[in-house]
């Protein structure tokens, strides 16, 4: 074909220019300057494309028609392999969002259901992403994102298989170390620790009078997972919480000392629905089983109690935060018509204080389980979160900054400026890139704080207080 073509054409002239003097380092030059175009082309094409995966892959798709010529027209000549690693770094870091287009590519490929790929294709596509990572200046950006990807796929129970999650992660164990991913492992521990804790509160309870709900609770370690606890306590229907309150008592009885705290903002529950569609003066009832969030669930058992609520009053009776409230009411009163099982007056969009929902007797669909999607805008974050995590990163950067130079001045006791600034870059830069100025605003933070001292005989030497 065409390509063998090109390849064929392009060895040809390297065999010629290996004769002459500065022959390859010229054409290794051209080549540099083709490739620089190619990934500045895309990676200014990406607002165009709506898909970050289609980016991602794009990206892939170059570095493989490169690693191709690398191999048939080049001779894995070194000089050559390394221009082209260097060019990837320099444009895949053109774009911030590159960290976190990189996990959300490697999220699409680990969740179920959707490509039906072999675990050979699994593999081949995450040892790309990997050759991606290693190109990453901002490794903690993508850690970051990484944790948020896998915390959804491990409790919304998306993931295509455990094997191929600790697969992932062994392979980034191998590129950065295990500090880079214990909070990772720390997340798979908790997933198994919690099916056995399940299994054991069933046995103990199992002679008590019976719960009117089945049960099924997931234990995480606060210092593993990237949540935000949930700062309002909203109030669960009485069958959940004389549930949760019988599991808290068994679990506590077995680890005191410890503190449980519900997330209702990262639950799902399964109810039982009758809608009583009337048709020509018929009542004829028909059941489904919803598959909904723990807020959906607190929403739809209120109507057991009354016909219609203003949003208001759900406010007032479920004691839900705003933004969740509004997002679970907009899902099951606005979201797509397969899945409104309540209705709003007025029929708008936007939701209101005085708006009233009631129950949507005519909701018909032909599954028996209806999984109500809660409405969540794109994968990818907004402007406005991508800001918040980036403030995040900035301040734990700030405190690993500080840890490298505490170790570092540990160790020597005393060391001059430039010197420490560079052992402190050599010593993160598997990590992020931190700049002399960050690096300069840390070690006056640790003078302030007395941890380090200038010396009396030289202001550009610090030495180290025990």
């Amino acid at each position: 074909g065409r390509s063998s073509d090109v390849s064929s054409g392009i060895n040809a002239e390297y065999g010629l220019l290996q004769r002459v003097e500065g022959g390859l380092l010229c054409m290794c030059d051209a080549m540099k300057g083709y490739i620089r175009e190619c990934g500045k082309t895309l990676v200014d094409s990406e607002g165009d494309i709506n898909n970050t995966v289609t980016y991602v892959q794009s990206l892939l798709d170059l570095k493989e028609r490169f690693d191709q010529f690398l191999k048939n027209s080049f001779c894995n000549d070194h000089t050559f392999k390394q221009a082209i690693c260097s060019e990837f770094e320099h444009f895949l870091n053109l774009n911030p969002k590159s960290p976190e287009y990189l996990s959300l590519f490697i999220d699409d490929k680990l969740k179920k259901g959707t490509k039906g790929l072999s675990e050979q294709d699994i593999e081949r596509v995450l040892d790309q992403s990997i050759v991606l990572f290693k190109f990453l200046v901002d490794k903690d950006v993508f850690e970051r994102y990484y944790k948020q990807h896998l915390a959804k796929r491990l409790l919304n129970h998306r993931s295509v298989s455990d094997d191929a999650e600790k697969n992932m992660i062994s392979k980034l164990k191998t590129e950065c170390g295990c500090q880079f991913t214990c909070k990772l492992e720390g997340m798979f521990k908790d997933m198994s620790i919690s099916n056995s804790v399940n299994e054991k509160f069933r046995e103990v309870t199992k002679d008590m009078p019976p719960l009117s709900i089945d049960l099924n609770v997931r234990v995480l370690t606060t210092g593993y997972w990237p949540i935000s606890p949930c700062k309002v306590t909203s109030k669960l229907p009485k069958e959940a919480e004389i549930a949760f309150e019988r599991f808290k008592n068994f679990y506590l009885k077995d680890h005191s000392g410890r503190q449980l705290n519900l997330q209702p903002h990262l639950g799902q529950a399964d109810i039982n629905a009758i809608f009583y569609q009337k048709k020509d003066d018929v009542v004829t009832p028909k059941r489904h089983i919803l598959q909904v969030s723990t807020y959906q669930m607190c929403i739809l058992l209120l109507f057991n109690r009354q016909q219609s609520y203003t949003y208001k009053d759900i406010q007032t009776e479920s004691n839900i935060p705003e933004k969740e409230l509004k997002r679970a009411l907009l899902s099951l009163a606005v979201g797509r018509i397969q899945q409104r099982v309540l209705q709003k007056s007025p029929k708008s969009k936007e939701i209101a204080s005085t708006d009233e929902f009631t129950i949507n007797d005519q909701f018909s669909s032909k599954l028996i389980r209806v999984k109500i999607q809660t409405a969540i805008a794109s994968k990818s974050e907004t402007d406005p979160e991508r800001q918040e995590t980036r403030q995040r990163v900035d301040d734990d950067r700030k405190h690993e900054i500080e840890a490298a130079i505490v170790r570092i001045m540990k160790a020597r006791k005393e060391q001059e400026h430039n010197v420490l600034i560079a052992e402190v870059t050599g010593l993160l830069k598997s990590r992020f890139m931190p700049s002399p100025s960050a690096i300069k605003k840390r070690i006056e933070s640790l003078i302030e704080r007395e941890y380090l001292v200038r010396s009396p005989n030289d202001r550009k030497v610090y030495m180290y207080l025990a």
